[in-house]
């Protein structure tokens, strides 16, 4: 069954057979990919109050275990939030409630953020429609599948350096 990469395929191939544009094949796919499951994550999201970023720095401080507290420094490596957006994104956190900065005891210039109650309550409610919205957006493929999926996908990050520590 054809779909619309293979289409756009198609119409290069007949446009421009001197080109090799296999490369749409994957590229083209993952973007459609992308912006779908980006929206389906959306949707959890928001039925918890939260956006991605905060997902991710409350999930990142709930699996970090007790005292489920980071630096800064520590969260932005870990979690999927830039450098540039930490400050802001701990700034709307804590008036929220959900974490809390609090003076780092090992060094005094630096702060440590905490998970408060608040925090790990919404997080451990958010968590598990998150699995499951996972689960049903790779329900159409078997483990194996998805195992040789993740396994590819990892292969191609680490060769363009974004896999991460």
């Amino acid at each position: 069954m054809a779909d619309h990469v293979d289409r756009v395929l198609a119409q290069w191939h007949a446009e421009r057979p001197d080109l090799d544009v296999s490369p749409m094949a994957v590229i083209g796919r993952l973007s459609r990919l992308s912006a779908l499951v980006d929206t389906e994550l959306r949707r959890t999201f928001a039925r918890h109050g939260l956006d991605r970023a905060t997902f991710d720095v409350l999930a990142t401080l709930r699996r970090s275990g007790p005292p489920y507290r980071l630096t800064p420094t520590e969260l932005m490596r870990s979690a999927m939030v830039t450098s540039g957006a930490i400050t802001q994104r701990l700034d709307k956190m804590e008036a929220r409630g959900l974490v809390k900065r609090t003076p780092d005891e090992t060094d005094g210039r630096g702060v440590r953020v905490e998970l408060t109650d608040a925090g790990g309550e919404l997080i451990d409610r958010a968590l598990p429609d998150h699995v499951e919205t996972e689960h049903r957006i790779l329900s159409a493929l078997s483990r194996g599948e998805r195992d040789e999926l993740a396994a590819t996908l990892r292969t191609l990050l680490e060769s363009l350096g974004g896999a991460g520590s």
